[in-house]
């Protein structure tokens, strides 16, 4: 099943409900007075728009990108049943030439929340994608699963290879100043999607 089918049948099968729920990622949520920092904020594979829709509301200037026409429907949804007002863009961000080059270095924030659906290949055009989008000085923030995350089954791709490491974040962003590393664990609550017990790990990389 290619990933636009995929996600696809995930949205329409979660009916009026949000797969992964309304409200922020926690790890990005907690990171609030850092994002006062920049003016504009770009998500990738938004999903329902539970993240940018909160970055709207923290005064932030945010375009949503998302492989899923029936995901940004109810992204555009829940932006309007709280009253705000943010870009949204259907594309796929793996798909060839994209981000445009217009878009490039736009950007004081690129934002990635579990994007944790490729392998190493298709992972390293996700990344150059994001770093591509990000301004000088601008940064991206990523959250996602480590490998033990197989241990606990509460969310995320299930594929060893699709999971990050430390080494993995600090080897794509070496050219970066990685300002923020973590590698944690907690209980997540984020819809039926992420659910429980989680292996977390998150950054916050500046580009020069």
């Amino acid at each position: 099943m290619d990933q636009l089918t995929r996600w696809n049948t995930r949205y329409r099968d979660a009916g009026e409900d949000y797969l992964f729920g309304t409200e922020p990622n926690r790890f990005l949520a907690h990171r609030a007075e850092l994002l006062r920092n920049g003016r504009t904020a770009l998500c990738v594979a938004d999903g329902e728009g539970r993240n940018s829709v909160w970055l709207a509301e923290q005064g932030l200037e945010v375009t949503a990108v998302e492989i899923s026409a029936i995901a940004v429907e109810k992204a555009r949804r829940l932006a309007a049943g709280r009253g705000v007002q943010l870009a949204f863009e259907v594309a796929d961000m793996l798909a060839p030439g994209w981000p445009p080059p217009p878009m490039h270095g736009l950007y004081d924030w690129v934002i990635g929340v579990f994007i944790q659906f490729t392998g190493a290949a298709d992972r390293a055009r996700q990344f150059a994608a994001m770093k591509h989008l990000a301004c000088r000085g601008g940064r991206v923030l990523l959250q996602g699963y480590t490998p033990k995350q197989l241990d606990y089954g509460t969310g995320g791709p299930g594929v060893l290879e699709n999971l990050y490491t430390p080494e993995i974040l600090r080897g794509a962003f070496d050219d970066w100043d990685i300002e923020e590393l973590v590698e944690y664990e907690e209980d997540v609550s984020e819809g039926r999607g992420h659910s429980g017990r989680s292996a977390l790990i998150g950054m916050v990389a500046r580009k020069p």
